[in-house]
């Protein structure tokens, strides 16, 4: 634990003496190979979305979000409009680059530059885009933009405690198990206990290196099969 002892020998955190504020997120897009992550514009984004996510037919990826399903675009865009005109939670809209349209949903929130705190959230992956390298790499450039481009010391991962499929997710992409925060919220009329994960600053070299090998291009074969697995290059 790193610690040290004030004058009354009683343990203290260690010194941070240069800190400054980290910077706000900027309204730039995150270039990658597969995808490109765009600040979310509704009359760009939304039809396209929206033609994603009814992909999910038995609305399974809507379970743990605290709105939706919708029962047709009107209603999708009417959701969706007020979203993108907030700052925090800051959502972008995922482009996949083979096609230029958007398949996803990622959001920074409860954003703290004061103290170098941000959270991860509003994750929304359509079938276009799960269990692809998208995916993953809508998750990396989030993270880079975050520790490499605004020197954050804290990126959170939080969701509710019975989705074991996001815990996986997120610990897959190297975040760290801290806990449960019991009774922490309400949403659709049932209660949230809530399972908090984060990364720190001095865990992102490592991490980066070992997104950096998965997602090159000699990293798959001919059939788009991983020939190493995120846990077997953070292994390396």
């Amino acid at each position: 634990m790193s610690e040290r002892l004030n004058e009354l020998g009683q343990p203290i955190g260690v010194a941070i003496n240069e800190w400054s504020p980290c910077q706000s997120s900027p309204l730039l897009p995150m270039p990658g190979c597969y995808c490109r992550l765009e600040i979310l514009q509704p009359a760009l984004h939304a039809k396209a979305l929206y033609e994603a996510f009814v992909q999910d037919k038995n609305h399974a990826n809507w379970t743990y979000l605290p709105y939706g399903p919708f029962d047709n675009f009107e209603a999708f865009n009417n959701w969706l409009t007020p979203q993108s005109q907030q700052s925090d939670p800051l959502f972008h809209a995922v482009i996949d680059l083979s096609t230029g349209q958007a398949v996803g949903l990622a959001s920074y929130l409860r954003i703290e530059p004061a103290v170098g705190v941000i959270e991860v959230g509003h994750i929304h992956f359509s079938p276009l885009m799960q269990r692809t390298p998208l995916a993953t790499e809508a998750m990396f450039l989030m993270m880079r933009r975050v520790f490499d481009e605004l020197g954050y010391r804290r990126y959170e991962w939080k969701c509710d405690a019975l989705n074991e499929p996001s815990k996986n997710a997120a610990k897959r992409l190297g975040f760290q198990f801290e806990g449960i925060f019991r009774q922490a919220t309400i949403y659709k009329n049932r209660n949230r206990d809530t399972a908090w994960l984060s990364v720190i600053d001095s865990e992102w070299p490592r991490l980066r290196s070992s997104f950096e090998q998965w997602l090159a291009p000699e990293n798959f074969d001919e059939n788009g099969q991983q020939r190493q697995s995120l846990s077997e290059c953070r292994s390396i």
